[in-house]
């Protein structure tokens, strides 16, 4: 006999709309000058936070609060608060995914937003990116869009004359990185390492890169691409990312390739990836 106790039913149309509303929302905020004392420090030189990422937080919260009173929220700058109702969904957060792009007036960096089941799975996620207008979504069987478009992984077969993209973990090289580097670059594959997980994720979902591969998932700038790309038909390793671990992201025509490379850098000889 099952006794888990049901999901509290979810309008994902509604979730999507203030989602979305969001989203624009917060490009804009995301474009407006910003003011060059709103910078400081978190856990150190590498990790710092702006006024913006708390503002733009700070409103999100109040936004979904009203609009889904029994959800829970989880977000980079305040962390979690549990559901108010039991079985009840949360949402992942993170305001300016791409802080120190930001901090620096380079324009790549996203505001990234996902709903997720209390059993761990995506229902749905958001990635805009403000400098170029773009708002990448997915719901859960429904594919993946960009700006209302269905989007799909690319159909390569190989990694050679393709892009890969990585992010470091902060201001540091996560282990493997560095093989997995080389071995790309011996298949002429090129690296890019850009400072947004979530957009760099996103740009999987979108066909512009062949795969791309983090360090350490985090559900807040993590799930909601994740979802987005698995939804455009790319393939994970692994299927469910774990929390402080690396997660492989591949369009399905290299998904061997880019596996056989992931295992070789992870073999008991070699560094351990997270």
């Amino acid at each position: 006999m099952n006794n888990r106790a049901p999901h509290l039913e979810v309008d994902l149309d509604k979730a999507l709309s203030v989602a979305t509303d969001l989203a624009v929302w917060a490009s804009e905020v995301i474009r407006r000058p910003r003011g060059e004392a709103e910078t400081r420090e978190k856990a150190g030189p590498a990790d710092i936070v702006t006024e913006t990422d708390e503002a733009i937080e700070t409103h999100v919260r109040s936004v979904l609060r009203a609009a889904f009173p029994a959800h829970g929220i989880e977000g980079e700058e305040y962390g979690t608060v549990e559901p108010a109702t039991p079985n009840a969904p949360r949402w992942v957060v993170d305001p300016v995914d791409g802080t120190t792009n930001y901090a620096h007036g380079l324009g790549w960096c996203s505001f990234s937003l996902g709903l997720v089941a209390p059993d761990g799975t995506p229902l749905l996620g958001l990635v805009a990116d403000p400098w170029r207008s773009e708002v990448f979504t997915a719901v859960r069987g429904r594919g993946a869009h960009l700006n209302g478009t269905p989007i799909h992984a690319a159909d390569h077969t190989t990694l050679t004359g393709h892009v890969f993209l990585t992010e470091w973990a902060a201001h540091a090289h996560w282990p493997g990185l560095d093989a997995l580097l080389t071995a790309l670059a011996a298949r002429h594959c090129t690296a890019r390492v850009m400072g947004s997980t979530a957009l760099s994720l996103a740009q999987v979902a979108a066909g512009r890169a062949t795969a791309a591969a983090i360090g350490e998932f985090h559900a807040v700038d993590g799930l909601p691409a994740y979802l987005i790309a698995t939804e455009a038909g790319v393939v994970a390793l692994p299927e469910l990312p774990s929390y402080d671990k690396p997660l492989l992201l591949a369009a399905p025509g290299v998904a061997d390739e880019v596996a056989e490379l992931w295992h070789a850098i992870r073999r008991p000889d070699a560094p351990e990836p997270g």
